[in-house]
C-alpha cells in the first residue's frame, strides 16, 4: 500500500509531462525529490529505504506547511504574485494528502486526549499534545492541535 501514493504522484508527473503542464511538472518533481531525500535519509540511518504511507504523508504535510508559511510571508511582504504561486502549489500537494479534519473534529479529539491523560494545566501540554497527535497525525496541522490544547489548558 505504501508505494501506491508515491506511484500515483509519479503517474501524475508522466501525465503532466505529456500534457505540457510545466507548473504541475515542477511541483510533482519537487515532491518526488523530497520523498527520495527521505529514502536516502533512512538508508543513512541503516534502515530499509522504502517509505511507509505514514512517512510519505509526513513528507507531504511538511511540504504543505512550507507553502502555508511562504504564503503568509509573501502576503505580509506585499508579494501577492508569489503568494498566489505558493497557494497553487499547496492545492496540488493537498490532492495527495488524506482528507483533513474539520476544526470541530480536531477539537473533539484534542479534548479526548486531554481527558485521557488527565491534563490539568500548561505543564501537561507536552503529554496532551503527544496523545492527541497519535490520532491526528496526517489528518490536520499540528499547530491547530497545539492552539486548541493550549486554549483548553489555560482556561
Amino acid at each position: 500500500m505504501q508505494e501506491v501514493l508515491k506511484q500515483t504522484i509519479s503517474d501524475d508527473l508522466k501525465n503532466a509531462l505529456k500534457s505540457g503542464d510545466s507548473f504541475k511538472v515542477g511541483i510533482l518533481r519537487l515532491l518526488l525529490s523530497a520523498l527520495h531525500n527521505k529514502e536516502i535519509e533512512k538508508r543513512g540511518k541503516g534502515e530499509k529505504s522504502e517509505l511507509s504511507e505514514e512517512e510519505i504523508i509526513e513528507v507531504l504535510m511538511k511540504e504543505s506547511k512550507k507553502r502555508k508559511e511562504a504564503i503568509e510571508i509573501y502576503s505580509k511582504g506585499g508579494r501577492q504574485d508569489l503568494a498566489a504561486q505558493e497557494a497553487k502549489e499547496s492545492e496540488i500537494i493537498k490532492i495527495y494528502l488524506p482528507e483533513q479534519l474539520s476544526e470541530a473534529e480536531v477539537e473533539k479529539m484534542a479534548l479526548k486526549a486531554i481527558e485521557k491523560i488527565g491534563a490539568k494545566n500548561q505543564k501537561d501540554f507536552g503529554k496532551a499534545m503527544a496523545e492527541a497527535m497519535k490520532e491526528l497525525k496526517g489528518k490536520t496541522d499540528a499547530s491547530k492541535v497545539s492552539e486548541i490544547i493550549k486554549k483548553k489548558l489555560s482556561s
